[in-house]
């Protein structure tokens, strides 16, 4: 896993770079214009580079960012130059993607979560719901676990109410997609759009304009 973000306004030329989720126990390492974060088993699980135009060139951005492998290559000579331990890895694989709810339950300890089971192509996660318009058979996007929402938010497996939740199910608000209604409720995509597929967001603004026309 490979979460990388940058705000040059708010952090000045800082690159964030997360690969697991943060612990109680974690610490930091500094050498020069990079900082190691390392959890109590001794593993690296993110760093911030400083300055990180030195390596990179300016970064036109402004949130969440994919970096190439070659973008990666380099942070992690800088990395080995600065005698931190780790390395990071390539991460491609898209994290929002079109999922089909295949079971919808009542959740045990709740009167209005939900318990599902979502087709994302590649698997069936387990998702609690809260959404009033979820249901059994909708086509909806996920946001798997290490997706950063346009918020800035990164979405972690977790439990609700005592029950197990990997991903979620998000709204035309926390996508942030123009046009998007401030009422409750999931994203509901036309059938046409496949378990797994990788969520297009300009699609995604067609489909909440139709809806709301």
């Amino acid at each position: 896993m490979l979460i990388t973000s940058y705000n040059n306004t708010a952090l000045d030329d800082t690159l964030i770079a997360v690969m697991a989720q943060d612990t109680p126990d974690q610490t930091a390492q500094q050498s020069g214009d990079i900082t190691a974060i390392i959890n109590g088993d001794d593993q690296v699980i993110g760093y911030n580079f400083f300055r990180v135009s030195q390596w990179l060139g300016d970064l036109n951005v402004s949130g969440g960012i994919q970096l190439n492998a070659d973008q990666v290559a380099t942070l992690n000579h800088a990395i080995e130059e600065a005698g931190l331990p780790g390395q990071m890895t390539v991460d491609d694989t898209p994290k929002f993607v079109i999922g089909k709810i295949v079971s919808f339950d009542a959740h045990p300890d709740s009167d209005h979560l939900h318990v599902a089971k979502v087709d994302v192509g590649s698997e069936t996660l387990q998702i609690v719901v809260g959404a009033p318009n979820a249901d059994l058979g909708q086509t909806v996007v996920v946001a798997l676990p290490g997706a950063m929402m346009p918020d800035g938010k990164i979405i972690w497996p977790g439990a609700l109410r005592g029950v197990p939740s990997s991903g979620m199910m998000a709204s035309a608000r926390e996508l942030q997609l123009k046009g998007a209604p401030q009422r409750r409720g999931i994203l509901l995509m036309p059938d046409t759009f496949k378990p797994g597929e990788p969520f297009d967001f300009a699609k995604g603004e067609a489909v909440v304009a139709a809806q709301e026309a």
